[in-house]
């Protein structure tokens, strides 16, 4: 009999068994395993304090607003169940329906316009080499850290009837396109969305730029000496070496953009009528405005469900290939997909 037939027979081992098995013993598991759980629960006491910030200012809260979603409560009084009340009247409100379909065209403003031009001005920067260019960066980066407010006081200053923007074009000849900006029932929506690119596409630039710097660059030499050029480049290399950053891009600005409150309601107060309103404005106007914190409540949980669904249909469409997506090949066949 072989040795390995020997060493089986003695271990209870099948002959076919690798090293690799007998490794993994009960015996070699029982003495790894409590020294990994007694590891596992003195990691639990450096997060302790991030957990409990965690679950008393945003677990509670969300439970809570769960809570008195299904209640007829203004604040102040006793609370009277409602079943899914609320949320039914949040399904067939006209004016909430309307309010949603702004949100999802503000999309195409606060994520698509700002990554877009992200990747133009990162794809760009890249390749330029000139005197300040560190400057010019943090320039364009500007408008992400104002403050939300300073950002719609200055820009309804700016498309005011007698803004700087309708001075311009009537100085260059275009007075008959100077309009009311905020004030007009078909520019209204559009020139709110302006303003949200403007600030989100500084940080897509700049998320863009540290995956830029993180792609080898003999894969742009390779790609040189096959005669690909500029534009080849950015679209067959660094647009598909920049898809975790897209991804994160994507999912900060549609959250941004389905959340967003402040901005609306210090330039056009939802307005002029409800040609700009969005679903956090009338969770704002139900809570503290008409008591109806019921109700506010239903519609922050219906907001918050489609923040998630849209954030999760982004990272399944952007993804990075895994291993059944990645083109491999087999020993003696076929490259597969």
């Amino acid at each position: 009999m072989s040795t390995t037939a020997t060493t089986a027979a003695a271990t209870g081992t099948p002959s076919g068994s690798t090293g690799r098995h007998r490794t993994s013993s009960p015996s070699r598991l029982s003495t790894r395993l409590p020294r990994l759980s007694s590891w596992s629960w003195s990691s639990l006491l450096y997060v302790a304090p991030a957990l409990a910030f965690f679950a008393v200012f945003v677990l509670y809260p969300i439970g809570i607003s769960v809570w008195y979603s299904f209640y007829d409560y203004d604040g102040l009084t006793v609370g009277t169940p409602v079943g899914w009340g609320n949320y039914t009247a949040v399904f067939t409100d006209a004016r909430l329906r309307a309010a949603l379909l702004h949100s999802l065209l503000l999309l195409v403003f606060y994520a698509a316009l700002p990554v877009c031009a992200g990747l133009l001005l990162a794809g760009a920067m890249s390749r330029i080499r000139v005197y300040g260019l560190t400057v010019f960066r943090a320039v364009l980066f500007v408008p992400q850290i104002l403050s939300s407010v300073v950002v719609a006081v200055a820009w309804r200053n700016l498309l005011a009837d007698d803004g700087p923007a309708n001075a311009f074009l009537r100085a260059v000849g275009l007075g008959r396109f100077a309009t009311s900006w905020l004030g007009d029932f078909t520019t209204a929506l559009p020139s709110i969305g302006v303003i949200g690119a403007w600030v989100e596409y500084g940080l897509c630039m700049v998320l863009f730029l540290s995956g830029i710097v993180a792609i080898d660059r003999s894969t742009y030499e390779a790609a040189r000496l096959d005669g690909a050029g500029p534009v080849r480049e950015f679209l067959s290399i660094t647009v598909p070496a920049l898809r975790p950053q897209i991804s994160i891009a994507l999912i900060l600005t549609i959250t941004f953009a389905l959340r967003n409150f402040d901005l609306i309601w210090n330039t056009s107060r939802g307005g002029p009528g409800t040609s700009t309103t969005v679903p956090s404005l009338f969770v704002y106007q139900d809570a503290f405005q008409n008591r109806m914190l019921g109700r506010a409540s239903a519609l922050a949980v219906v907001l918050t469900a489609v923040i998630l669904v849209v954030v999760a249909v982004v990272q399944l469409a952007l993804r990075e290939w895994d291993g059944s997506g990645r083109r491999t090949a087999r020993p003696g066949g076929k490259v597969r997909s």
